[in-house]
C-alpha cells in the first residue's frame, strides 16, 4: 500500500481502520481516532451524510483532515477531478460506440450509467459528466434510452441492478455501459454476459484499477485512470504540510488519462500493449467548457466551487 510505504519513509506511525463503505462504521472509527488524539487523519468514507458528524469529532480535538474523493467541511480535499474524468469517460464511450456500432449506436443503443447517490453532489459531478460527455459526442441520443442505476460502489450490487435493468433493453440493442468505478462496471458487464448479451456490450470504466478484467474482456475497452496507487505520494506530503502550518490548496485533484489495451504498458509496465485503438479519440473541449458553466449555478454545489475546474 503506497500510503504505508510513504508514511514509513517519512517516519510516521500509521494507524489504519476499515470504514467498510459504511457511514456508521466511519463515524465510529473517527470517534476512536479522536479519542486517541491522533495528530492527523487521512479519511476515505463514502456516505456524504456522515461527513459533518465525522468532522465534529476531529474538530473538537483540533485534528487536521485530508478527505479522499468525498469532501468534508473543514478538510482538505484530495482526489478525482470529477467533472473532467466523467466527461472523458462518457465522450470516449460515445465515440467508441459510433466506431463499433455505426448508426445503430444512436438509433438503437441504450446508455446505462452506474451511480453512487449516497456519496452526494461531488461524485455526482462524475456521473453527470459522463452523461454530458456522452451526449456531446453522440448528440441527439434519446433521453428515454439513458438508464441510471445505483451501484452502491460494489460489483455485487451493480450486478443485481444491471440484471434488473436488462429487462428494459430490447434483445440485440447496443448496451453502452459506464459507472462510478471499475468494480461497478465489472459487475454490470458480468450481468450482461450472464444473460448471453455480451456481444452487444461496450464498457468504459473509472479508476483503471480492474486492469486484469479490462485486458481479459474484449468489450471492456478502456478506463479513466485515477492512479490510486500513487495517492500516497501526495497524501503524506499534504498531511505533513498541514501539520507544519503551511498553506495548502483547499483542493488537490489528480490528473486523468484514458487507459486502454493499446496504451496500458505506458502507464503499467507489467502489462503489454496490445492492438491499436479502433478510433482516434478527441476530447470535446468546447462542449466541456459549456458543461462546466452549467455546474457553477447548481445550488447543491454551493461552497464546493474549488472542486469545479476552470477549463
Amino acid at each position: 500500500m503506497k500510503i504505508e510505504r510513504n508514511a514509513e519513509a517519512a517516519g510516521i506511525e500509521l494507524l489504519i481502520a476499515d470504514n467498510r463503505l459504511d457511514g456508521p462504521t466511519a463515524l465510529a472509527n473517527a470517534e476512536s481516532f479522536a479519542r486517541r488524539q491522533v495528530d492527523f487523519c487521512i479519511e476515505f468514507q463514502t456516505d456524504v451524510n456522515f461527513g459533518p458528524a465525522i468532522m465534529q469529532h476531529f474538530s473538537r480535538q483540533q485534528i487536521g483532515v485530508v478527505a479522499i474523493d468525498i469532501p468534508m467541511p473543514g478538510a482538505t480535499y484530495f482526489g478525482a477531478n470529477n467533472p473532467r474524468s466523467g466527461f472523458m469517460g462518457g465522450s470516449y464511450l460515445a465515440q467508441a460506440a459510433k466506431a463499433r456500432f455505426g448508426d445503430r449506436a444512436l438509433q438503437e443503443g441504450y446508455f446505462v450509467v452506474g451511480e453512487l447517490p449516497q456519496s452526494g453532489a461531488i461524485p455526482a459531478m462524475r456521473t453527470e459528466g459522463q452523461i454530458a460527455g456522452f451526449l456531446a459526442s453522440l448528440p441527439g441520443f434519446p433521453p428515454e434510452r439513458i438508464i441510471r442505476i445505483d451501484t452502491k460502489n460494489t460489483l455485487q450490487y451493480s450486478f443485481q441492478q444491471m440484471s434488473n435493468a436488462l429487462g428494459r433493453i430490447p434483445q440485440g440493442a447496443p448496451i453502452l455501459i459506464t459507472a462510478i468505478n471499475d468494480q461497478s462496471v465489472s459487475g454490470m458487464l458480468r450481468a450482461v454476459q450472464q444473460q448471453g448479451r455480451g456481444k452487444d456490450a461496450l464498457v468504459v470504466g473509472k479508476g483503471a484499477d480492474e486492469l486484469e478484467t479490462m485486458v481479459a474482456e474484449e468489450h471492456f475497452i478502456a478506463s479513466v485512470a485515477y492512479f490510486p496507487e500513487r495517492y500516497g505520494n501526495y497524501l503524506i506530503p499534504l498531511s505533513l504540510m498541514r501539520l507544519a502550518g503551511r498553506d495548502v490548496p483547499p483542493a488537490v485533484s489528480v490528473n486523468h488519462v484514458m487507459v486502454n489495451p493499446a496504451n496500458i504498458c505506458q502507464f503499467y509496465p507489467d502489462y503489454e500493449c496490445e492492438g491499436d485503438p479502433s478510433f482516434d479519440y478527441v476530447f470535446p473541449q468546447e462542449a466541456f467548457g459549456a458543461h462546466l458553466a452549467t455546474l457553477k449555478d447548481k445550488p447543491e454545489l454551493a461552497g464546493y466551487e474549488q472542486l469545479i475546474p476552470d477549463h
